[in-house]
């Protein structure tokens, strides 16, 4: 799941079971470490298999520091490692 705030533009990145629930619970403030930063507006869902890959896909993806690259998994719906040149 990739979400954008709306307050000041930046990327929240995250792994869920239930999009809908896990974006309600960010934009109504249950969440400490997004409170300040809301509302968000979900920009790309990408499903995994299960909860464990998508946890994994998610570290993976954390690991890409640069925001241009998560644009493009935005604009793609797609992991960067499993983009095709």
């Amino acid at each position: 799941m990739k979400k954008q705030s709306n307050k000041n533009g930046r990327y929240y990145t995250g792994s869920t079971d239930d999009m809908e629930n896990r974006l309600k619970c960010h934009n109504s403030g249950w969440v400490a470490a997004t409170k300040n930063y809301r509302p968000f507006k979900l920009l790309a869902f990408l499903p995994c298999a299960n909860l464990s890959e998508a946890r994994k896909s998610e570290y993976r993806l954390k690991q890409y520091k640069r925001k241009d690259i998560l644009e493009k998994v935005v604009a793609d719906l797609e992991f960067p490692w499993l983009h095709k040149v």
